[in-house]
């Protein structure tokens, strides 16, 4: 079989602190297959952008990976710094931040940012960087005039636009995105996804898509990741994940999402916070907030537990999981 695109093993991630370390990604692993369409879920403060950042080797002090490997293209991408990290960036792999106004930067139009990267990973004359840059702009629905624009004459989706084609400069493989769509209203979001999903399409680069949005996972992703607390609490197709949610953090994410098909439901949020990382409760991180808590889960922090066609971090599954070996 071939080889994954992305494989990220036992990664950890951590913020040391003066009162504590926070244990912010704890030995997480996944794949990422050539196309795909990874969706991250979770509540905020759940260590999805922490993860993505330290895939990406974007973390800024003191956030550092503290255990596990990022291998991509063949490489560790841990253990690259320097130069050889700068060649592999933007041009295999690249990141749309959160918030397109903040990353973007307000001094310079979006011809002078689109010019700054391919200088920086090409040697291209003017007139290629202005063509390339052009075409990326087509690509995402924008009028090449805006070129010229300042970010703060462009619309909210519009500047998101511009940070996707930037990051399809060079025709990356993996594109990650850090809630690309949280400023955007319903209707910008909507026309934004599909044209990430139409883009992905035709051009065949993966997606790693950071959200808590389970709504945009369930349209758009292959994949999905349930994480609570730094760690991936269930994994599966986004097919099974709806279908036949397991974990009863997942189950309760469901159920805080109001649906246009159906009988009629209360929605229901979920109890309490997340934990704090610096001082996490012992046995599984999720049980002073489970419905389903049982008296060992107090002390038993669970492994990930296959379970038909999913992953799931949960000890109502601890029988099943037996059966199945």
């Amino acid at each position: 079989m071939a080889k994954p695109l992305l494989e990220v093993s036992d990664l950890s991630v951590d913020y040391p602190t003066d009162a504590a370390d926070v244990h912010a990604v704890k030995e997480v692993s996944f794949t990422v297959e050539p196309g795909e369409f990874l969706g991250i879920v979770g509540e905020s403060g759940c260590g999805k952008s922490t993860l993505l950042f330290g895939v990406g080797q974007l973390l800024s002090p003191p956030g550092e990976v503290v255990g596990g490997s990022v291998v991509f293209h063949g490489h560790d991408m841990v253990r690259l710094a320097g130069e050889e990290l700068r060649s592999v960036r933007w041009r295999d792999y690249s990141v749309v931040m959160q918030s397109a106004m903040n990353a973007l930067n307000p001094m310079k139009s979006i011809g002078a940012q689109f010019k700054d990267t391919l200088e920086a990973h090409r040697t291209m004359s003017d007139g290629e960087i202005e063509q390339r840059s052009a075409e990326v702009l087509r690509m995402v629905g924008i009028d090449p005039v805006h070129l010229a624009s300042y970010p703060h004459q462009l619309s909210g989706g519009m500047r998101q636009r511009a940070m996707i084609s930037m990051a399809l400069l060079f025709t990356p493989q993996l594109v990650m995105m850090d809630e690309p769509t949280s400023a955007l209203d319903v209707v910008a979001q909507r026309s934004l996804m599909s044209k990430i999903k139409e883009l992905q399409e035709t051009l065949g680069f993966a997606v790693i898509f950071v959200t808590h949005d389970m709504s945009v996972v369930s349209r758009y992703s292959d994949r999905v990741l349930v994480m609570y607390a730094g760690e991936i609490a269930e994994a599966a197709s986004t097919e099974e994940i709806f279908e036949r949610p397991r974990h009863p953090y997942t189950r309760a994410l469901m159920s805080a999402i109001p649906s246009v098909r159906g009988p009629r439901r209360e929605l229901l949020g979920i109890p309490g916070s997340p934990p704090d990382l610096a001082h996490p409760p012992t046995g599984c991180p999720f049980h002073p907030r489970c419905p389903d808590v049982m008296p060992e889960c107090l002390s038993v922090d669970p492994p990930l537990y296959p379970v038909e066609d999913a992953e799931v971090r949960c000890l109502l599954y601890t029988e099943q999981a037996k059966e199945a070996v």
